[in-house]
């Protein structure tokens, strides 16, 4: 993938173009977005795209939580184009938590997507950014029921994460973005829900903090997920396009 600044508007214009069309693009990016510019085939109706950024040790944030930010520029713009090519940016309750995020495409042209919150205990206060900025439209996911919104979000009950992609797929969303944080992908990834995974990987060591990936343990080696990748130089930082087609955990080679 050649560097962002070499990369002219047109190009990206054109991908957003093939992505309105449902048609394949053409040019160096769309071989890395090539899932979300045609229509999801899936039989729930959505592609979904995982992302992490993680330090060379393995980790998205440091004890405390803070993670802003680990990858660079080049990641920061990769994380914007992917949500304007996606219908849905999902992030977990700890992500709002520790970093109040805004879930836009601020950096990039193109629609900001519908941001969708999992607040399994509808902890989060709607002072979020989400719950109040209203850039866009935005739903808080939770598996106990109560008041019809919190803040600016509509709540939607719904405890089960494949139930969850059809109850987005039903409302015309089957881009999904999953944006973090870790313990989000995980469960997605858990649960064999993951037909992609963009994982950045910054010439960071933290030597401590956050693990990136939080799954059941593995016994031994071969009960390990083994894949094929894809890498991207992206700025300072390294891109792998991991192709997981929706495999779980020490049941086959991705």
């Amino acid at each position: 993938m050649p560097d962002d600044s070499a990369i002219a508007d047109a190009e990206w214009t054109a991908l957003l173009d093939a992505r309105r069309r449902g048609a394949p693009g053409v040019g160096p990016l769309a071989a890395l977005f090539a899932p979300l510019l045609v229509p999801p085939v899936t039989p729930d109706g959505c592609v979904v795209f995982g992302r992490l950024a993680q330090t060379l040790d393995g980790r998205i944030a440091c004890a405390n939580g803070a993670s802003q930010w680990i990858g660079g520029r080049g990641d920061i713009l990769h994380t914007h184009r992917l949500r304007a090519l996606c219908d849905v940016v999902l992030v977990g309750a700890g992500t709002v938590h520790h970093d109040d995020p805004r879930l836009t495409t601020r950096e990039v042209a193109g629609p900001n997507p519908v941001r969708v919150v999992l607040d399994p205990q509808r902890r989060l206060p709607v002072t979020h950014k989400v719950f109040s900025d209203g850039a866009a439209p935005t739903l808080l996911v939770t598996s106990l029921p109560g008041e019809a919104r919190h803040g600016a979000a509509e709540v939607l009950v719904q405890p089960d994460l494949p139930g969850l992609l059809r109850d987005l797929a039903a409302r015309g969303l089957g881009r999904i973005f999953v944006e973090g944080g870790g313990r989000t992908v995980s469960a997605f990834l858990a649960a064999g829900c993951l037909d992609r995974l963009h994982l950045t990987v910054a010439p960071v060591i933290l030597g401590s903090g956050i693990p990136a990936f939080t799954l059941p343990e593995a016994a031994c080696i071969g009960d390990g997920l083994r894949f094929r990748w894809t890498p991207h130089v992206i700025g300072d930082d390294m891109l792998f396009d991991i192709a997981l087609d929706r495999v779980k955990p020490g049941n086959q080679v991705a």
